[in-house]
């Protein structure tokens, strides 16, 4: 037996976690011919598997490591799985948080009785702040992903499974740093060689599958903030080494397929899972279609529903688009009556309109932007080519991120006064004074000619924001001293709506 799977079989996570159920999703089951099975981590105590690891971890520190206490450095489930073991343990905890946290998820540390230091306006700043507090107090610091005992205690799950499902054949797993992939892996992959094991992220953080590739670990330059739960710039060492060992493939899924998963575990179960907890129900249907499996049993872990209500009208708004239910196009007519009268008859016939957009702009076309009801990609198509055989000239706007994201939302159309414009999408940092804050550090040199924000329910809004600048470098170079970041916008629909 190797060191790794003794100490996950001797893990210390019942006094605070429980067994989780691994239920069949019937109806998705049905729609990808698998056998989809969901490992429910959402029911644990704090609603994530992180207590297994956090819990593992402080119950093994020895008596005088337990006398200073513990600290973290989180907003997300991890502080409440380090708060609630250290309560169970009778041990001091300190966690801290971005300033920008949700009061949901410092309520919910706090309930469990540990100290909450707010500092810093992101994750990166309030970790160098937990490192100081750690040299003034000499805490102990609970890693979130990278320690072995951590590991071992996520790797429960592995264990778990094997007992509830021996005729397993694929489970896919969550990845941010990589400690619930690697503890599973590491357990299943010892005793169990056959069972494939795949990592699922976001695409716009895929830390762990851009490292691999490399073979070594990369830091992303930007994370996607939508799934924040599993929004790290560089997975762990320990983590890394264990994929590179263990997981056989990491793939990627968008945020709308993320969303389409939160949808469908909830018709399955009532339950509404976090971004980062639906990850690997997403990757399940996407591998299962693009690896043609079928009568397979895949386990798919449902990671955490930490949630802020908030949050759930964005994910109602992109259910559709990510169950491929929904077309968004931008369509020219001909700026006369009737005009919109004859593109219903002759092409939405059979459809229904989900969203129409329109201003005047050109008295000889007009540019709408419309959302349609589909069947899937292949009545998708078959609109497209009714678009194209009534000669109506269209951009296919369905997989356009700012269209999704800001355009839709956006009323006017494109400026005949600005000049030199570039757009931007900027992440604010959602606390009071971000806005000002920036418009002091760039000063009035610049002219802010387009801007549109809309909150999403996290601790980072993202903001689209269109500057009047003859010297793109000088403005970037601006920027940059704010420390908020930044990429610059290129997209169809900014192209055909604003400019």
């Amino acid at each position: 037996m190797t060191d790794a799977l003794r100490q996950t079989l001797l893990a210390r996570v019942y006094d605070a976690a429980v067994e989780t159920p691994l239920e069949l999703a019937r109806h998705i089951s049905a729609e990808t011919g698998n056998n989809i099975y969901l490992k429910r981590e959402d029911l644990q105590p704090v609603h994530s598997f992180k207590l297994r690891g956090a819990y593992n971890k402080i119950a093994h520190l020895s008596a005088k490591e337990r006398s200073k206490g513990v600290i973290a450095a989180s907003a997300g489930n991890h502080a409440q799985g380090v708060a609630l073991s250290a309560k169970k343990l009778g041990i001091p905890a300190v966690i801290v948080m971005p300033k920008t946290t949700p009061e949901i998820k410092t309520n919910a540390v706090l309930s469990y009785g540990a100290k909450v230091v707010l500092f810093g306006d992101n994750y990166t700043e309030a970790y160098d702040h937990c490192q100081s507090l750690i040299k003034k107090t000499g805490m102990v610091f609970i890693h979130p992903f990278d320690d072995a005992l951590v590991i071992a205690g996520q790797g429960t799950v592995g264990r778990e499974i094997l007992e509830q499902l021996p005729d397993t054949s694929h489970i896919f797993i969550p990845v941010g740093g990589g400690g619930l992939l690697g503890g599973i892996a590491q357990y299943v992959k010892e005793l169990r060689p056959d069972i494939k094991i795949i990592g699922v992220e976001p695409d716009d953080s895929n830390a762990m599958q851009m490292s691999l590739k490399a073979g070594k670990r990369i830091i992303l330059p930007h994370v996607g903030i939508f799934a924040d739960g599993v929004a790290v710039k560089q997975v762990g060492e320990r983590t890394f080494k264990l994929a590179q060992q263990y997981v056989d493939d990491v793939i990627t899924v968008n945020n709308d397929q993320l969303c389409a998963a939160i949808k469908s575990i909830f018709e399955e179960t009532r339950s509404i899972t976090e971004p980062a907890g639906a990850l690997a129900v997403a990757g399940a249907i996407v591998y299962a279609k693009t690896h043609k499996l079928q009568g397979k049993n895949l386990v798919t872990i449902c990671s955490g529903a930490n949630m802020t209500f908030e949050k759930l009208q964005f994910i109602a708004e992109r259910t559709l688009l990510g169950s491929g239910k929904e077309a968004l196009f931008a369509v020219t007519l001909a700026e006369q009556p009737g005009a919109l009268q004859r593109f219903c008859d002759e092409v939405v016939n059979g459809h229904s309109i989900t969203e129409f957009s329109y201003r005047l702009h050109d008295r000889n076309q007009a540019r709408i932007f419309v959302g349609i009801t589909v069947n899937g990609s292949l009545d998708r198509l078959q609109f497209i080519k009714k678009m194209t055989r009534h000669g109506y000239e269209y951009e296919d706007l369905t997989y356009d991120e700012t269209a999704k994201e800001h355009v839709r939302h956006m009323i006017g159309g494109p400026s005949s006064l600005t000049r030199h414009e570039h757009v931007y999408q900027i992440n604010f940092p959602e606390r009071p004074g971000a806005l000002g804050v920036f418009l002091q550090t760039v000063g009035d040199q610049w002219n802010i000619c387009l801007f549109h924000y809309r909150g999403q329910g996290g601790d980072i809004g993202k903001v689209l924001i269109g500057f009047e600048a003859t010297s793109k470098t000088e403005l970037e170079t601006r920027l940059k001293k704010i420390g908020y970041e930044f990429e610059p916008i290129v997209s169809k629909a900014m192209d055909i709506f604003l400019h």
